[in-house]
């Protein structure tokens, strides 16, 4: 059994300052706090910070502005503190990337954007997600990402630039974990499982508010490509048989009432096998866990290659 898409009328910080263990009196004599890093940045390099100019023309209104660095020789400053904890921690690197996000489009919306730390031969030394909510329309948000920790060994970053951003309005995001919307009802998406071309994302639905929710059959669904558009030409299907019996049988759908606390999970199924013809790539996944429900949407980048389906599990309660 098959079924078509349904239609729809439609943050600064900079690096902390690493310092040698011959600047511990000094630092601690100062007032303020600044965690330092142990090594340099990338390598490790110990000494103080250095921010330097890293515009690039960004993406989709997401760009670097600059990127900040350990130096090469240390040099303490007046007004910074130390711990003995903060010297054990060594657990992030220094480096870090200022950004701005700017909204030119006529309605809120919320990024999702993945950064990369590159070394001075590109090769990349870490990716970073960041989400920025409720951008306005031609409103520009900055903020600053940190690489986090890099291995000792590691070439020393030089460059950071912007992978990839997906943009949703930001009526329609999944909210933050922790966060009930209106409604009660809270959608996501995960990460996702790939093994030998076969691609597996769980749909969640967690009832935050206090009223049982009910649902029944399949989460509806409507494909988006990277303008947020419909896309034709993709059959959905009910149950992920017809896709692979590597993901585990199909089961009847059924009706499921959560009670507040109680989730459900669904999931969409497909392979991303390249034969004749153009691949088809669905950034977007409009998800509707029933069909009064609100929409939310989510960024699962569906590679359906030339395959032309997409497979959907029905609603089921999880396990606790």
């Amino acid at each position: 059994m098959s079924r078509l898409a349904f239609p729809r009328p439609a943050l600064a910080v900079t690096a902390p300052l690493p310092v040698s263990l011959a600047a511990i009196a000094l630092l601690l004599t100062g007032c303020g706090t600044e965690r330092p890093d142990a090594g340099r940045a990338g390598a490790g390099a110990a000494g103080a910070s250095s921010a330097a100019q890293a515009e690039d023309a960004g993406k989709d209104g997401v760009r670097i502005t600059s990127l900040t660095l350990p130096s090469a020789s240390p040099s303490p400053s007046r007004g910074l503190s130390v711990s003995a904890d903060d010297l054990d921690r060594g657990s992030d690197s220094g480096v870090s990337a200022a950004y701005e996000v700017t909204n030119r489009g006529g309605e809120a919306l919320t990024y999702t954007i993945v950064f990369t730390f590159m070394s001075g031969d590109s090769g990349a030394m870490a990716n970073q997600t960041v989400t920025v909510r409720d951008v306005g329309p031609g409103k520009t948000v900055r903020g600053t990402v940190r690489a986090g920790v890099l291995p000792p060994s590691a070439p020393r970053v030089t460059r950071a630039e912007v992978l990839e951003v997906t943009k949703v309005p930001a009526a329609e995001a999944p909210v933050e974990a922790g966060v009930c919307p209106a409604s009660g009802i809270r959608v996501s998406a995960d990460q996702g499982d790939a093994a030998m071309g076969l691609r597996v994302v769980g749909l969640h639905l967690d009832n935050c508010g206090t009223r049982a929710y009910t649902v029944e059959g399949y989460p509806l669904l409507e494909l988006l490509d990277e303008n947020r558009e419909p896309v034709d030409g993709v059959e959905i299907l009910d149950g992920s048989g017809e896709i692979s019996t590597g993901a585990g049988p199909d089961e009847q759908p059924r009706r499921v009432t959560l009670a507040p606390g109680e989730s459900a999970t669904a999931g969409l199924v497909w392979r991303n096998t390249t034969e004749s013809g153009a691949p088809v790539n669905i950034p977007y996944v409009k998800v509707r866990a029933k069909a009064d429900a609100d929409p939310v949407t989510v960024t699962p980048n569906l590679d359906l290659g030339t395959t032309g389906k997409l497979g959907v599990r029905p609603w089921k309660k999880a396990e606790r």
